[in-house]
């Protein structure tokens, strides 16, 4: 038999221990029920000072915006609420967003409005005082009707940026390349539109800089479109124009496995598992975007970096520190050379370590093949943990109902895991996941590391099957505590002690 496939999971302090504490996880699903969420929002602010640790290390001055979307969670936003109005805001891409970070203690003037809008989502964030990232010219001219029919005061903005061009080789006459498309942002070759229509509305809004957000892992690209920022700012204020702001969004990443063996070894398996050379390591021959031609791979992974030996604030540290291609010094000395602040919008990273999901076992039987593999069906489904739709590959811990079983010499066993959902896609991972022995009804599996993304963001109510409860937690002491989630304040002492 082939050695173990394993991807284990990254698991850092204080989540490590909530891990380890099987009793008491035991106990949150035996009264909670499954699935179940479980938050840290202590870990939170936790990774909002590592990312300002790196501001102070550059010396600049800005604020850290958390993506709201990636949770849905009161007491992650509570917690955030209660750091340093002039360090932590929240970015909100919706109405209700807006509503829920208001009330979840932000003040306006600590949010931002990004994203579609409409007439109700542009009002609200005006009304309040919030930075509004416009999307287009239009955007900016729904923005300026709306203040000036309703007696509004003035709206400060940013101007969302795509399809950066910049230019290589001897006095810059090499070839001339553009950055990634987006359906986002206006194309900067059309930005005198905009900027036409700023000046025009110069008594409604205030136009506080650009921004934008690539949605790529590469370093280089960010920090090149860092730079045309710059520069782009520097034709504005040629023109009359202040903008002293630069919002360079999200995209920091989170390392989701532990070792970069495990990642490499998986990956390289898949492309032989695809090629026929070595047996099949998912469900029914799933390539995750990789397919035989011919005895050729073709295709390309349509998967997460999951090992990530540099990210979140270690990733925003690398883009300030590369030297820009054109100006030649690294982009934070760009920006105090220009006096501009930095703006941050982490998502999945500011809430890296945060929590897990937990899944009880129903059922476990062989499964239809010749491989001795076996099918767990969880009380889950693929809407409750959805990491995998990400391309987020990493393995669950097995949470033993009985400790003692877990203390045995059993040897690993391949299982795919499957969702309660009559469907027969319902598939939790379409890989095979190798645990330290087979599970048995009852146990629980915890899903490390899924509050960014995975645990809320695509949670549904087919089949009535219930949606996950989310509750927070934090260590006293020896004794965890707990409370729901909509009832957590940062101000106030949890209740539902275990331990």
């Amino acid at each position: 038999m082939d050695a173990p496939l394993y991807l284990r999971p990254r698991v850092e302090p204080p989540l490590a221990a909530l891990l380890a504490d099987g009793p008491f996880l035991h106990s949150l699903a035996d009264g909670l029920g499954s699935p179940l969420n479980v938050l840290l929002p202590e870990a939170v602010a936790t990774n909002a000072a590592r990312f300002r640790a790196v501001y102070r290390r550059h010396r600049l001055t800005g604020r850290v915006y958390f993506a709201h979307k990636a949770n849905r969670s009161s007491a992650l936003l509570r917690r955030l609420a209660a750091e340093d109005p002039a360090a932590v805001g929240v970015d909100v891409a919706s109405t209700e967003e807006l509503r829920h970070a208001l009330g979840c203690g932000f003040t306006g003037d600590r949010i931002m409005a990004t994203g579609p809008k409409d007439a109700a989502f542009l009002w609200l964030a005006a009304r309040v005082g919030a930075t509004v990232n416009l999307d287009s010219p239009g955007e900016l001219e729904r923005l300026s009707a709306l203040v000036r029919a309703h007696g509004l005061g003035r709206v400060a903005v940013l101007v969302r940026l795509s399809g950066f061009e910049y230019t290589t080789g001897n006095g810059g006459a090499g070839t001339r390349l553009l950055s990634r498309r987006s359906r986002f942002g206006t194309p900067v070759r059309d930005m005198e539109e905009l900027l036409s229509a700023l000046e025009h509305n110069a008594d409604i809004v205030e136009f506080a800089g650009a921004a934008y957000h690539l949605d790529t892992t590469g370093v280089d690209e960010k920090a090149r479109a860092l730079e045309q920022c710059v520069l782009f700012m520097d034709e504005c204020r040629a023109r009359g124009l202040a903008p002293h702001t630069l919002d360079i969004g999200g995209g920091f990443g989170v390392g989701y496995v532990a070792e970069a063996e495990d990642w490499e070894r998986w990956t390289t398996a898949l492309t032989e598992a695809v090629l026929g050379v070595r047996p099949p390591m998912t469900w029914r021959g799933h390539g995750y975007g990789l397919r035989n031609e011919g005895g050729t791979v073709r295709g390309a992974t349509a998967l997460y970096p999951a090992y990530r030996p540099t990210a979140g604030p270690g990733y925003l540290d690398e883009i300030l520190s590369l030297p820009a291609p054109v100006l030649g010094r690294p982009a934070a000395t760009l920006l105090l050379e220009h006096l501009h602040d930095l703006y941050i919008e982490p998502g999945r990273s500011l809430v890296d370590q945060c929590g897990l999901s937990l899944a009880r076992v129903l059922d476990v039987r062989p499964a239809d093949t010749d491989a001795g593999h076996h099918l767990v069906h969880l009380a889950m489904n693929a809407g409750d943990m959805s990491l995998e739709e990400h391309g987020v590959l990493v393995d669950p811990v097995l949470v033993p109902r009985d400790e003692t079983a877990a203390t045995g010499d059993g040897e690993a066993v391949g299982v795919y895991l499957t969702g309660n959902l009559c469907l027969e896609g319902d598939l939790i991972t379409r890989r095979l996941v190798f645990l330290p022995r087979l599970p048995q009804a009852g146990d629980l599996l915890a899903f490390a590391n899924t509050a960014g993304y995975a645990m809320d963001f695509r949670a549904h109510h087919a089949q009535r099957q219930p949606v996950a409860r989310t509750v927070a937690v934090e260590r006293r002491g020896d004794t965890w505590r707990w409370c729901p989630d909509e009832d957590y304040w940062p101000i106030t002492p949890m209740g539902g002690a275990v331990g």
